[in-house]
Protein backbone atom coordinates (compact mmCIF):
# COMPACT_ATOMS: atom_id res chain seq x y z
CA UNK A 1 0.00 0.00 0.00
CA UNK A 2 1.05 3.32 -0.58
CA UNK A 3 2.87 5.60 2.89
CA UNK A 4 1.34 7.59 4.34
CA UNK A 5 4.39 9.46 4.77
CA UNK A 6 5.37 9.31 1.47
CA UNK A 7 3.06 9.03 -1.98
CA UNK A 8 5.81 7.74 -3.71
CA UNK A 9 6.82 4.92 -1.55
CA UNK A 10 5.05 1.52 -1.02
CA UNK A 11 5.39 -0.07 2.23
CA UNK A 12 4.24 -3.70 2.98
CA UNK A 13 0.03 -4.18 3.98
CA UNK A 14 1.07 -6.99 6.84
CA UNK A 15 -2.32 -8.63 6.30
CA UNK A 16 -2.67 -8.78 2.91
CA UNK A 17 0.59 -9.98 2.34
CA UNK A 18 0.29 -12.97 4.46
CA UNK A 19 -2.30 -13.72 2.15
CA UNK A 20 -0.08 -13.31 -0.98
CA UNK A 21 2.42 -15.40 1.19
CA UNK A 22 0.15 -18.16 1.53
CA UNK A 23 -0.78 -18.28 -1.84
CA UNK A 24 2.54 -18.91 -2.82
CA UNK A 25 3.53 -21.23 -0.18
CA UNK A 26 0.49 -23.34 -1.70
CA UNK A 27 1.70 -22.93 -4.78
CA UNK A 28 5.36 -24.57 -3.89
CA UNK A 29 3.49 -27.33 -2.06
CA UNK A 30 1.99 -28.84 -5.12
CA UNK A 31 -1.23 -26.59 -5.27
CA UNK A 32 -2.83 -25.52 -8.96
CA UNK A 33 -4.38 -21.99 -9.18
CA UNK A 34 -8.02 -23.69 -8.78
CA UNK A 35 -6.75 -26.08 -5.78
CA UNK A 36 -5.46 -22.39 -4.17
CA UNK A 37 -8.69 -20.50 -4.72
CA UNK A 38 -10.86 -23.45 -3.43
CA UNK A 39 -9.08 -23.41 -0.07
CA UNK A 40 -9.30 -19.66 0.10
CA UNK A 41 -13.10 -20.15 -0.48
CA UNK A 42 -13.68 -22.37 1.85
CA UNK A 43 -11.47 -20.71 4.43
CA UNK A 44 -13.39 -17.59 3.73
CA UNK A 45 -10.44 -15.42 3.11
CA UNK A 46 -11.96 -12.05 1.77
CA UNK A 47 -10.91 -11.93 -2.22
CA UNK A 48 -8.47 -8.23 -3.14
CA UNK A 49 -11.86 -6.80 -3.79
CA UNK A 50 -13.86 -7.47 -0.71
CA UNK A 51 -10.48 -6.57 1.55
CA UNK A 52 -10.08 -3.36 0.00
CA UNK A 53 -13.68 -2.39 0.27
CA UNK A 54 -13.72 -3.36 3.45
CA UNK A 55 -10.32 -0.98 4.25
CA UNK A 56 -11.90 2.23 2.86
CA UNK A 57 -15.81 1.17 4.62
CA UNK A 58 -17.15 0.75 1.17
CA UNK A 59 -20.21 -2.04 0.49
CA UNK A 60 -18.88 -5.12 0.38
CA UNK A 61 -18.77 -7.70 -3.33
CA UNK A 62 -22.19 -10.02 -3.07
CA UNK A 63 -19.41 -13.24 -2.69
CA UNK A 64 -16.62 -11.67 -0.54
CA UNK A 65 -14.75 -15.15 -0.45
CA UNK A 66 -15.17 -15.69 -4.29
CA UNK A 67 -11.80 -16.40 -5.34
CA UNK A 68 -11.14 -17.27 -8.77
CA UNK A 69 -8.15 -19.41 -10.33
CA UNK A 70 -7.51 -16.35 -13.02
CA UNK A 71 -6.75 -14.00 -9.81
CA UNK A 72 -4.52 -16.39 -8.07
CA UNK A 73 -2.29 -16.79 -11.61
CA UNK A 74 -2.00 -13.10 -11.71
CA UNK A 75 -0.85 -13.44 -8.10
CA UNK A 76 1.86 -15.76 -8.82
CA UNK A 77 2.95 -13.88 -11.87
CA UNK A 78 3.16 -10.70 -10.14
CA UNK A 79 6.97 -9.60 -9.71
CA UNK A 80 6.02 -6.52 -7.43
CA UNK A 81 5.76 -9.07 -5.03
CA UNK A 82 9.71 -9.76 -5.34
CA UNK A 83 10.45 -5.52 -4.42
CA UNK A 84 10.21 -5.01 -7.96
CA UNK A 85 8.24 -2.26 -9.79
CA UNK A 86 7.59 -3.28 -13.49
CA UNK A 87 5.80 -0.35 -16.13
CA UNK A 88 4.44 -0.21 -19.12
CA UNK A 89 2.55 -3.43 -18.03
CA UNK A 90 -0.47 -2.35 -20.69
CA UNK A 91 -1.40 0.47 -23.56
CA UNK A 92 -3.91 2.36 -25.38
CA UNK A 93 -3.93 2.57 -28.80
CA UNK A 94 -5.83 5.86 -28.79
CA UNK A 95 -6.09 8.29 -25.62
CA UNK A 96 -10.10 8.43 -26.96
CA UNK A 97 -10.24 4.19 -26.22
CA UNK A 98 -10.19 3.08 -22.46
CA UNK A 99 -9.35 -0.08 -23.71
CA UNK A 100 -5.77 -1.36 -22.09
CA UNK A 101 -3.96 -4.17 -24.18
CA UNK A 102 -1.08 -5.75 -22.46
CA UNK A 103 2.05 -5.78 -23.53
CA UNK A 104 4.97 -8.53 -23.73
CA UNK A 105 7.20 -9.25 -21.44
CA UNK A 106 10.09 -7.27 -23.46
CA UNK A 107 8.32 -4.05 -23.58
CA UNK A 108 7.57 -3.83 -20.07
CA UNK A 109 10.07 -2.11 -18.24
CA UNK A 110 11.89 -3.59 -14.32
CA UNK A 111 13.00 -1.53 -11.48
CA UNK A 112 14.93 -3.80 -9.20
CA UNK A 113 14.67 -3.53 -5.23
CA UNK A 114 12.29 -0.09 -4.94
CA UNK A 115 10.36 -1.38 -1.92
CA UNK A 116 10.01 -4.56 0.35
CA UNK A 117 10.02 -8.06 -0.62
CA UNK A 118 6.85 -9.90 0.53
CA UNK A 119 8.21 -12.58 -1.69
CA UNK A 120 12.05 -13.89 -2.11
CA UNK A 121 12.95 -13.52 -5.64
CA UNK A 122 14.21 -17.44 -5.40
CA UNK A 123 10.69 -18.50 -4.60
CA UNK A 124 9.77 -16.30 -7.04
CA UNK A 125 11.14 -17.86 -10.29
CA UNK A 126 10.55 -21.34 -8.89
CA UNK A 127 7.13 -20.79 -8.86
CA UNK A 128 7.34 -19.66 -12.38
CA UNK A 129 9.36 -22.91 -13.42
CA UNK A 130 6.47 -25.01 -11.75
CA UNK A 131 3.70 -23.27 -13.23
CA UNK A 132 5.36 -24.15 -16.43
CA UNK A 133 5.16 -27.80 -16.14
CA UNK A 134 1.90 -28.34 -14.72
CA UNK A 135 0.58 -31.36 -12.98
CA UNK A 136 -2.76 -33.00 -13.42
CA UNK A 137 -4.14 -35.37 -11.39
CA UNK A 138 -4.03 -38.90 -13.33
CA UNK A 139 -8.24 -40.47 -13.46
CA UNK A 140 -7.43 -42.22 -9.90
CA UNK A 141 -7.25 -38.82 -8.45
CA UNK A 142 -4.09 -39.06 -7.56
CA UNK A 143 -0.88 -36.21 -8.47
CA UNK A 144 2.81 -37.69 -8.56
CA UNK A 145 4.97 -36.61 -6.11
CA UNK A 146 7.79 -35.74 -8.70
CA UNK A 147 5.26 -34.83 -11.81
CA UNK A 148 6.72 -32.40 -14.25
CA UNK A 149 10.60 -32.85 -12.71
CA UNK A 150 11.06 -36.35 -14.00
CA UNK A 151 13.25 -36.61 -17.58
CA UNK A 152 14.23 -39.25 -19.78
CA UNK A 153 18.12 -40.36 -20.37
CA UNK A 154 17.91 -41.15 -23.45
CA UNK A 155 15.44 -39.02 -25.72
CA UNK A 156 15.01 -36.35 -22.60
CA UNK A 157 11.08 -36.69 -22.47
CA UNK A 158 8.95 -36.15 -19.54
CA UNK A 159 8.54 -39.35 -17.42
CA UNK A 160 4.79 -39.31 -17.77
CA UNK A 161 2.83 -40.50 -14.06
CA UNK A 162 0.74 -43.37 -14.33
CA UNK A 163 -1.56 -45.20 -11.99
CA UNK A 164 -4.97 -47.46 -12.09
CA UNK A 165 -8.27 -47.02 -9.90
CA UNK A 166 -7.47 -50.95 -8.81
CA UNK A 167 -3.95 -50.55 -7.96
CA UNK A 168 -3.21 -48.82 -4.48
CA UNK A 169 -0.28 -45.98 -4.18
CA UNK A 170 3.01 -48.77 -4.07
CA UNK A 171 1.78 -49.32 -8.18
CA UNK A 172 2.12 -45.35 -8.96
CA UNK A 173 5.01 -45.09 -11.29
CA UNK A 174 6.59 -42.54 -14.17
CA UNK A 175 7.44 -43.97 -17.77
CA UNK A 176 8.68 -42.15 -20.50
CA UNK A 177 6.23 -40.14 -22.64
CA UNK A 178 7.73 -41.63 -26.05
CA UNK A 179 6.85 -44.84 -25.15
CA UNK A 180 3.45 -47.04 -25.89
CA UNK A 181 3.39 -50.62 -25.36
CA UNK A 182 7.08 -51.31 -27.44
CA UNK A 183 5.81 -49.35 -30.23
CA UNK A 184 7.20 -45.66 -29.21
CA UNK A 185 10.47 -43.72 -30.12
CA UNK A 186 11.99 -44.80 -27.05
CA UNK A 187 11.81 -47.39 -24.09
CA UNK A 188 10.06 -47.68 -20.86
CA UNK A 189 12.26 -46.28 -18.43
CA UNK A 190 9.61 -47.34 -16.04
CA UNK A 191 10.68 -46.69 -11.80
CA UNK A 192 8.26 -46.76 -9.40
CA UNK A 193 7.12 -43.76 -7.29
CA UNK A 194 8.35 -45.34 -4.15
CA UNK A 195 11.27 -46.44 -5.47
CA UNK A 196 11.71 -42.64 -6.47
CA UNK A 197 11.20 -41.48 -3.27
CA UNK A 198 13.55 -43.64 -1.59
CA UNK A 199 16.76 -42.52 -3.84
CA UNK A 200 15.47 -38.86 -3.68
CA UNK A 201 14.68 -38.79 0.18
CA UNK A 202 18.11 -40.66 0.23
CA UNK A 203 20.05 -37.71 -1.80
CA UNK A 204 18.78 -35.31 0.57
CA UNK A 205 20.18 -36.72 3.65
CA UNK A 206 23.11 -37.27 2.36
CA UNK A 207 23.55 -33.66 0.70
CA UNK A 208 21.91 -32.09 4.62
CA UNK A 209 24.13 -34.52 6.78
CA UNK A 210 27.11 -33.51 4.45
CA UNK A 211 26.44 -29.98 4.80
CA UNK A 212 26.00 -30.17 8.68
CA UNK A 213 29.09 -32.22 8.94
CA UNK A 214 31.16 -29.69 7.19
CA UNK A 215 29.63 -26.91 5.84
CA UNK A 216 33.29 -25.62 4.77
CA UNK A 217 34.20 -28.70 3.06
CA UNK A 218 30.93 -28.88 1.46
CA UNK A 219 31.05 -25.38 -0.42
CA UNK A 220 34.79 -25.97 -1.06
CA UNK A 221 33.59 -29.84 -3.27
CA UNK A 222 30.91 -27.97 -4.96
CA UNK A 223 33.17 -24.91 -5.81
CA UNK A 224 35.82 -27.44 -7.29
CA UNK A 225 33.31 -29.67 -9.10
CA UNK A 226 31.78 -26.50 -11.07
CA UNK A 227 34.63 -24.50 -11.20
CA UNK A 228 37.19 -26.68 -12.39
CA UNK A 229 36.59 -26.67 -16.06
CA UNK A 230 33.21 -24.18 -15.74
CA UNK A 231 35.67 -21.84 -15.13
CA UNK A 232 37.58 -22.13 -17.84
CA UNK A 233 35.56 -22.02 -20.46
CA UNK A 234 33.91 -18.96 -18.45
CA UNK A 235 36.78 -17.30 -19.15
CA UNK A 236 37.18 -18.15 -22.59
CA UNK A 237 33.45 -16.79 -23.36
CA UNK A 238 34.24 -13.66 -21.55
CA UNK A 239 37.26 -13.27 -23.72
CA UNK A 240 34.89 -13.90 -27.05
CA UNK A 241 32.41 -11.67 -25.68
CA UNK A 242 35.12 -8.46 -25.11
CA UNK A 243 36.21 -9.36 -28.80
CA UNK A 244 32.93 -9.74 -30.13
CA UNK A 245 31.94 -6.59 -28.97
CA UNK A 246 35.15 -4.67 -30.62
CA UNK A 247 34.61 -6.22 -33.60
CA UNK A 248 30.90 -5.03 -33.47
CA UNK A 249 32.11 -1.12 -32.79
CA UNK A 250 34.45 -1.67 -35.69
CA UNK A 251 32.20 -2.39 -37.97
CA UNK A 252 30.00 0.62 -37.33
CA UNK A 253 32.87 2.76 -38.15
CA UNK A 254 33.78 0.49 -41.25
CA UNK A 255 29.89 1.17 -42.10
CA UNK A 256 30.07 4.70 -41.78
CA UNK A 257 32.93 5.02 -44.04
CA UNK A 258 32.04 2.96 -46.88
CA UNK A 259 28.96 4.94 -46.14
CA UNK A 260 30.75 8.33 -46.47
CA UNK A 261 32.70 6.85 -49.42
CA UNK A 262 29.46 5.84 -51.26
CA UNK A 263 27.99 9.10 -51.04
CA UNK A 264 31.50 10.68 -52.32
CA UNK A 265 31.63 8.77 -55.09
CA UNK A 266 34.86 6.95 -53.89
CA UNK A 267 33.16 3.43 -54.27
CA UNK A 268 30.29 2.65 -56.59
CA UNK A 269 27.31 1.85 -55.04
CA UNK A 270 26.76 -1.83 -56.19
CA UNK A 271 29.92 -1.93 -54.43
CA UNK A 272 28.41 -0.49 -51.22
CA UNK A 273 25.66 -2.36 -51.23
CA UNK A 274 27.46 -5.35 -51.35
CA UNK A 275 29.78 -4.69 -48.33
CA UNK A 276 27.02 -3.60 -46.40
CA UNK A 277 25.46 -6.61 -46.80
CA UNK A 278 28.54 -8.79 -45.72
CA UNK A 279 29.33 -6.58 -42.68
CA UNK A 280 25.29 -6.54 -41.39
CA UNK A 281 25.20 -10.47 -41.44
CA UNK A 282 28.58 -10.32 -39.37
CA UNK A 283 27.44 -8.14 -37.04
CA UNK A 284 24.33 -9.76 -36.80
CA UNK A 285 25.90 -13.19 -36.25
CA UNK A 286 28.33 -11.43 -33.84
CA UNK A 287 25.52 -10.00 -31.81
CA UNK A 288 23.84 -12.72 -31.54
CA UNK A 289 27.51 -14.92 -30.22
CA UNK A 290 27.61 -12.02 -27.64
CA UNK A 291 23.95 -12.16 -26.35
CA UNK A 292 24.34 -16.35 -26.05
CA UNK A 293 27.28 -16.48 -24.47
CA UNK A 294 26.74 -13.40 -21.60
CA UNK A 295 23.71 -15.03 -21.19
CA UNK A 296 25.99 -17.94 -20.14
CA UNK A 297 28.11 -16.37 -18.37
CA UNK A 298 25.75 -14.28 -16.11
CA UNK A 299 24.08 -16.84 -15.20
CA UNK A 300 27.35 -18.84 -14.32
CA UNK A 301 28.06 -15.77 -12.06
CA UNK A 302 24.67 -15.98 -9.99
CA UNK A 303 24.84 -20.30 -9.72
CA UNK A 304 27.96 -18.78 -7.39
CA UNK A 305 25.94 -16.85 -5.56
CA UNK A 306 23.57 -19.27 -5.18
CA UNK A 307 25.08 -21.54 -2.52
CA UNK A 308 23.31 -18.98 0.45
CA UNK A 309 20.17 -19.85 -1.32
CA UNK A 310 21.18 -23.72 -1.59
CA UNK A 311 22.32 -23.29 2.59
CA UNK A 312 18.98 -21.55 3.01
CA UNK A 313 17.00 -24.27 2.23
CA UNK A 314 18.96 -27.08 3.97
CA UNK A 315 18.66 -25.25 7.02
CA UNK A 316 14.85 -24.72 6.76
CA UNK A 317 14.14 -28.69 6.49
CA UNK A 318 16.86 -30.09 8.79
CA UNK A 319 15.69 -33.18 9.95
CA UNK A 320 13.07 -33.94 7.77
CA UNK A 321 11.54 -37.38 8.42
CA UNK A 322 9.36 -37.71 4.79
CA UNK A 323 8.73 -35.72 1.99
CA UNK A 324 6.41 -33.79 0.67
CA UNK A 325 5.66 -31.45 -2.33
CA UNK A 326 6.79 -28.07 -0.99
CA UNK A 327 10.35 -30.31 0.19
CA UNK A 328 10.59 -31.79 -3.53
CA UNK A 329 9.86 -28.43 -4.98
CA UNK A 330 12.37 -26.72 -3.09
CA UNK A 331 15.24 -29.19 -3.09
CA UNK A 332 14.64 -30.64 -6.79
CA UNK A 333 15.23 -29.11 -10.35
CA UNK A 334 14.88 -31.72 -12.17
CA UNK A 335 15.36 -35.93 -12.13
CA UNK A 336 16.69 -37.82 -14.88
CA UNK A 337 16.10 -41.21 -14.99
CA UNK A 338 18.36 -43.52 -17.09
CA UNK A 339 17.08 -47.09 -18.26
CA UNK A 340 17.97 -50.06 -16.19
CA UNK A 341 20.42 -52.64 -16.43
CA UNK A 342 21.89 -56.15 -15.19
CA UNK A 343 24.79 -56.00 -13.02
CA UNK A 344 26.17 -59.10 -11.30
CA UNK A 345 21.98 -60.65 -12.21
CA UNK A 346 20.62 -57.61 -10.10
CA UNK A 347 18.54 -54.76 -11.37
CA UNK A 348 20.59 -51.72 -11.27
CA UNK A 349 19.08 -47.92 -12.48
CA UNK A 350 21.08 -44.98 -12.25
CA UNK A 351 18.56 -41.54 -11.28
CA UNK A 352 20.72 -38.68 -11.52
CA UNK A 353 19.19 -35.42 -9.00
CA UNK A 354 19.68 -31.77 -10.06
CA UNK A 355 19.40 -29.55 -7.32
CA UNK A 356 17.71 -25.88 -7.54
CA UNK A 357 21.05 -23.92 -7.25
CA UNK A 358 23.32 -26.08 -7.21
CA UNK A 359 22.78 -28.70 -9.96
CA UNK A 360 24.42 -32.45 -9.58
CA UNK A 361 26.25 -32.82 -6.81
CA UNK A 362 28.55 -35.08 -8.16
CA UNK A 363 30.37 -36.50 -4.69
CA UNK A 364 27.22 -37.87 -4.46
CA UNK A 365 26.42 -41.37 -5.38
CA UNK A 366 24.06 -41.57 -8.50
CA UNK A 367 23.61 -44.83 -8.55
CA UNK A 368 20.67 -46.82 -6.92
CA UNK A 369 20.64 -50.57 -7.06
CA UNK A 370 16.87 -51.80 -6.69
CA UNK A 371 15.30 -55.60 -6.87
CA UNK A 372 14.00 -56.71 -10.59
CA UNK A 373 10.75 -55.33 -11.50
CA UNK A 374 11.17 -52.97 -8.36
Amino acid sequence: MVSPADKKLWIVDEEAAAVVKRIFDLCIGGKGPMQIAKILKEDKVPTAKAYYAEKKGKALPENPYNWKDSTIVGILERMDYCGHTVNFKSYSKSHKLKKRIPTTKEQQAIFYNTHEAIVEDAVFERIQELRANKRRPTKADRQGLFSGLVYCADCGSKLHFATCKSFNGSQDHYRCAKYKSNTGSCTAHFIREEVLKQIVWSRIFDVTALFFDDIMAFHEMMYQQRSAETEKEMKRRKREVGQARKRIAELDRIFKRIYEDDISGTISHDRFLKLSAEYEAEQRELEEKVKADQQEVDTYEQNKSDFDSFAAIIRKYVGIKELTPAIVNEFIKKIIVHAPEKVDGKRVQKVDIVFNFVGELNFLSATQPKRQGA
